[in-house]
């Protein structure tokens, strides 16, 4: 079918999925088969060193477009969805994962919703399946988020979302390195609105969302979205700089009135490492600043796209 006939584009990054791309791509058949519309399916390899992209050259789609885009290497989920939107022609934009964690009925949801004049609309979790450590850090990055970076940002947080053309030609001009491209999505404006679901088990391989990715995203989301971290350093150091005066005046005071003024190593050597464990802090904010503007300027590529293969082409 022609592009413009295209109504739904669903992106899948997926990265080391073996144990899911039949159950995957048998659950998307399925889902077209009893869809009015029709739609294309974009999957991204994001760099799997497993059998996940040999086995998805294999499976033929009969009800929906299929396309693979390959990239070099491992460049992390953001990045995969950016090379994706790169290579779609829906008309409506959704990110899903390939985990089949989040029901793929909820895109039926989402494409309502958006028929009623909305350019982004995101879904919401309404249940966890994340231990306590988990869920806690889930909800302290989005009361953050919320209060310091983005001020509409959903108080359960959001993973899946669809949007319209204009937004996918407004993300496309402008690729972010180590950036988020779902609060990007937030910053865009737009009406929007949003619905909740229930998140489902996974029943296949493990998750590759590790502590690090989570602390990455933590570190990313603040730097290039609030001025908050680089706000800390001042208020500290005026904070600092009040404590200190206020020791002085307060050693004069002993000198002069009561001339009790007893060497203490402890309580100085105390006060240089907290001094110093400042500082050092707030050169680390600083340099995380200075190194993102140099990233920036060197103008290196978010992603590298390998190749793009038409899967139904392969298969006819």
């Amino acid at each position: 079918m022609e592009k413009n006939k295209i109504e739904i584009s669903i992106i899948i990054p997926f990265y080391n999925e073996e144990e899911n791309i039949n159950r995957l791509f048998i659950a998307l058949e399925m889902f077209f088969s009893n869809l009015n519309v029709f739609g294309e399916v974009v999957f991204v390899n994001d760099g799997s060193t497993d059998n996940s992209l040999f086995l998805l050259k294999k499976l033929k789609a009969n009800y929906f477009e299929s396309k693979l885009v390959n990239l070099s290497k491992n460049f992390g989920s953001h990045a995969a969805l950016r090379a994706g939107l790169l290579n779609c022609s829906g008309k409506y934009i959704c990110f899903m994962n390939a985990d089949l964690q989040d029901p793929l009925e909820l895109i039926i949801s989402l494409y309502n919703k958006c028929n009623e004049g909305n350019n982004i609309v995101w879904a919401y979790r309404n249940n966890s399946n994340n231990n306590f450590l988990e869920r806690k850090f889930s909800q302290l990055y989005s009361k953050m988020m919320k209060k310091y970076a983005i001020s509409n940002y959903p108080d359960k947080g959001y993973d899946i979302v669809m949007f319209t053309q204009n937004v996918q030609k407004l993300l496309n001009s402008n690729i972010e390195a180590n950036s988020s491209i779902h609060l990007q999505i937030l910053t865009l404006g737009f009406r929007h609105d949003s619905i909740g679901y229930e998140k489902q088990k996974r029943q296949e391989g493990k998750s590759k969302w590790t502590i690090s990715k989570k602390i990455k995203l933590f570190i990313d989301s603040f730097v290039s979205f609030s001025y908050f971290p680089i706000r800390i350093v001042s208020v500290l150091g005026i904070f600092f700089f009040v404590i200190g005066l206020i020791w002085t005046l307060y050693i004069v005071y002993l000198k002069i009135v009561y001339d009790d003024l007893m060497i203490g190593w402890p309580t100085l050597i105390s006060v240089l490492m907290l001094g110093f464990g400042i500082t050092n802090i707030s050169l680390g904010i600083i340099a995380e600043y200075l190194w993102r503007t140099l990233d920036s300027s060197r103008k290196r590529p978010v992603f590298i796209i390998d190749e793009v293969i038409n899967l139904n082409e392969i298969h006819e």
